[in-house]
């Protein structure tokens, strides 16, 4: 196989292996932009393996802390009840981040399945069935 002929920002040529019948990788053929931007346009969303995990469990550290003090006579009542509804906020604020992420894949997902549709569509026989 031959080498992509794409040119890096760098001024580097790519390295990577070019598709076969084309001149470039898969990460430089314009074929593959759109698909390229949606798997893009996830980066920094899902926030790696964990990251709702440690949030989750920094709450409920904090929870926990709050009611220590409430008990012990540290804190008083009606300091602990303010923060005791700032964290709920926040964690109604995570669950909805987590909506979100979870609308977006599955937008993401119907609309490859209708891109996929579209192409076929010109390929399905008279009188097939079709999703």
């Amino acid at each position: 196989m031959s080498r992509c002929t794409a040119i890096k920002g760098s001024g580097e040529r790519c390295k990577g292996r070019a598709i076969e019948g084309s001149e470039w990788c898969w990460n430089h053929n314009p074929d593959h932009a759109d698909e390229r931007r949606r798997h893009g346009s996830k980066g920094g969303k899902r926030g790696g393996r964990g990251r709702p995990q440690r949030e989750t469990e920094a709450i409920k550290t904090l929870l926990e802390d709050l009611t220590d003090r409430v008990l012990s006579g540290d804190l008083q009542t009606g300091p602990a009840a303010v923060a005791n509804q700032l964290i709920n906020t926040r964690l109604r604020a995570i669950e909805q981040e987590r909506r979100l992420i979870e609308l977006e894949d599955v937008l993401a997902r119907l609309d490859a399945l209708e891109e996929k549709q579209r192409q076929t569509q010109g390929n399905v026989m008279k009188g097939a069935r079709r999703w």
